[in-house]
């Protein structure tokens, strides 16, 4: 038993009391919530002191002082690994994360700029990646693919091209494809490397349980026909200790199961003699995996340079998922840093009234602040190395992480804001890269400032964006500079979709929404659609308000610095990719695109869409 109450431990453990929810009603987090959440950060019976002294991080600039004045001798530890010792003031600092320890006590410097500039006005193409090859071509989409699209797009005069999460997935779970429910968020996906291998009958819907144990079959087949050379070699060099644990969890997954949680208790701590053993026994499939992720980043490495020479000015955007999953690679490599016994979600809502649970692992923040945020400085470098820009998902995050933990109500976790967004800074201002901040839903109070502050642009959906009954449109002088705009995502209705209202009448066919409120909720949208079409209207440029032409003048006239356009609606889809709420009550992420890359780039929206950006300034 500790001396601490529970209230007081939860409390500087970073657990919030109570929160307001999206109804403004204020909701209590429960003991044996509180007591669950301290379980799952390994604080159960420890007593944590009240802060005092040297602070745990300190933001400060490059070349400008530090702002800490010691009273004792110090140490300073650079990022390059040098070090110095001293007293007094502590001198200016070079970019990085660096580590300053004084009398006992330990403080991360974190010198990043205080903001990241803005992009110039640009737009941009969204596409699933996975679905890019029609059902007469058959296949995945491949980083081939994505390299042919981005160059499609440059040649017209589109900035960016974005994808959802492209992390490593699960080789033998292929139902678990969906690409914010990662293994591994420092490693990239080998199912699309390009192979001429597919499923035997191709069809609308993507058939993952055929299509990639065969692109696994015909990559081992490449593998063994040609062995990687010297390059490779030199690769396995500079990637290291990481890269070999990952590699060994891979082939270990395919002889002990998918998740490592559930595997023979020996094979669970990657530092564990038996895991040794393992990856000398199985060292023909470490080498095939560690070839995959060489393979991967080249591909990867590839379309960008390609997406940059189409004259592209940020080249791919990616994105980065808000978590991972508990049993994954990430995990079993890193456990420190996560939490177990509870899973990132959301609280109830109008979409969700019994609130949401992602089964995703929370970092921890104690151990994020205690190494000086290096599992979230490596993921965001390792994304920065093949992109011009990166969407983080649900940046929320950085202020306060909604845990649910396992058969209790959930609560939020308070995060190191201001130093999670240095950080971020810090890895984009290296790589020269936009930073995109998914900050939709219930927004905590100054963080879209902190945002705005660090020259980290927000996410503004124009269907969202309207207030009153009928509803009153923003006009595009309305919004600010600095975030992307775009009419929906992938988690919403296409242009199409949502003015037929396909998405509710869909909710209710499945049993999501019951069916009485129908005939509301299509007579809401039906205001909601005359509305947006009143707005549209000086920017229509005499096309009529239900074309696509139409929402893409409105979007391309708005202040944000970039505007992103969805293939969905280039190709005039009523379909979305991914309908949340649900699992295999809908076909999430595996919608092939009716066309593939060839005939997006000859869909007549497409030269429409680059005309109207053009016109706009963009």
């Amino acid at each position: 038993m500790t001396d601490q109450t529970l209230d007081t431990r939860a409390k500087r453990a970073g657990i919030m009391p109570d929160f307001r929810d999206l109804f403004g009603e204020i909701q209590v987090t429960s003991q044996d919530t509180k007591a669950a959440l301290l379980s799952a950060m390994g604080l159960a019976d420890v007593d944590l002191p009240e802060p005092s002294g040297l602070p745990r991080w300190h933001i400060c600039v490059p070349g400008q002082p530090v702002g800490l004045d010691m009273p004792a001798p110090w140490t300073l530890h650079l990022e390059d690994g040098t070090q110095s010792e001293g007293h007094g003031a502590v001198p200016p600092l070079p970019l990085g994360r660096h580590l300053l320890e004084s009398d006992g006590a330990r403080c991360w410097l974190l010198c990043a700029p205080e903001r990241l500039d803005l992009p110039p006005r640009l737009w941009g193409l969204m596409a699933p990646l996975a679905c890019l090859r029609s059902e007469a071509q058959g296949g995945l989409g491949s980083y081939d693919d994505l390299a042919q699209l981005a160059e499609v797009v440059g040649e017209v005069g589109g900035a960016f091209l974005g994808v959802n999460p492209i992390h490593a997935g699960f080789p033998t779970e292929p139902g678990g494809f969906s690409p914010y429910t990662p293994s591994h968020r420092r490693r990239f996906s080998p199912f699309y490397l390009p192979t001429a291998a597919q499923a035997d009958s191709p069809g609308p819907i993507l058939n993952l349980p055929e299509e990639i144990p065969a692109r696994f079959q015909a990559l081992e087949a490449e593998f063994h026909a040609a062995p990687p050379g010297a390059e490779f070699d030199a690769y396995l060099a500079r990637e290291g200790a990481a890269l070999h644990q990952f590699a060994t969890h891979q082939a270990l997954s395919e002889k002990l199961g998918t998740y490592w949680n559930k595997w023979d208790t020996r094979y669970q701590d990657p530092s564990s003699d038996a895991v040794g053993k393992a990856a000398h026994d199985l060292s023909d499939r470490v080498r095939f995996h560690a070839w995959l992720q060489y393979c991967t980043e080249g591909a990867l490495s590839q379309a960008q340079i390609r997406a940059r020479a189409s004259g592209m000015g940020l080249g791919l955007y990616l994105d980065l998922a808000v978590g991972t999953h508990p049993a994954g690679a990430e995990t079993w490599a890193d456990r420190a840093s996560f939490a177990f016994g509870a899973s990132l979600g959301a609280p109830p809502d109008a979409i969700a009234p019994q609130g949401q649970n992602w089964g995703l692992a929370p970092f921890n923040p104690r151990h994020l602040i205690d190494t000086g945020f290096e599992a979230l400085a490596l993921t965001l470098r390792q994304q920065l190395r093949f992109s011009g820009a990166l969407r983080i998902d649900h940046i929320l995050g950085f202020e306060r992480a909604y845990w649910v933990p396992d058969g209790l109500p959930g609560a939020y976790v308070a995060m190191p804001r201001e130093a999670m967004l240095a950080v971020t800074r810090m890895e984009a201002a290296r790589a020269g890269a936009v930073i995109v901040g998914e900050d939709l839903g219930v927004i905590p109070d100054g963080l879209q400032q902190s945002l705005i502050d660090s020259g980290i642009l927000g996410c503004r959906l124009t269907m969202f964006e309207h207030d009153g009954d009928p509803p009153w449109y923003k006009t595009p002088q309305e919004y600010p500079e600095g975030v992307i705009a775009s009419f929906s995502s992938h988690d919403l209705p296409t242009w199409k979709g949502w003015r037929a209202g396909r998405e509710v009448r869909t909710r209710v066919e499945l049993g999501i929404t019951p069916p009485e409120h129908l005939d509301s909720t299509l007579a809401w949208r039906g205001r909601e659609v005359a509305g947006f079409d009143g707005a549209t209207e000086p920017w229509r440029d005499g096309a009529p308000p239900d074309s696509v032409e139409a929402m893409a003048g409105f979007l391309a006239a708005t202040s944000a610095r970039m505007v992103a356009m969805q293939v969905e609606d280039v190709l005039e889809m009523d379909t979305q990719p991914n309908l949340p709420g649900t699992v295999w009550e809908y076909p999430n992420w595996r919608q092939r695109l009716p066309v593939g890359v060839d005939g997006i780039k000859h869909a007549p929206l497409l030269a429409t869409t680059a005309r109207i950006m053009k016109r706009a300034g963009r």
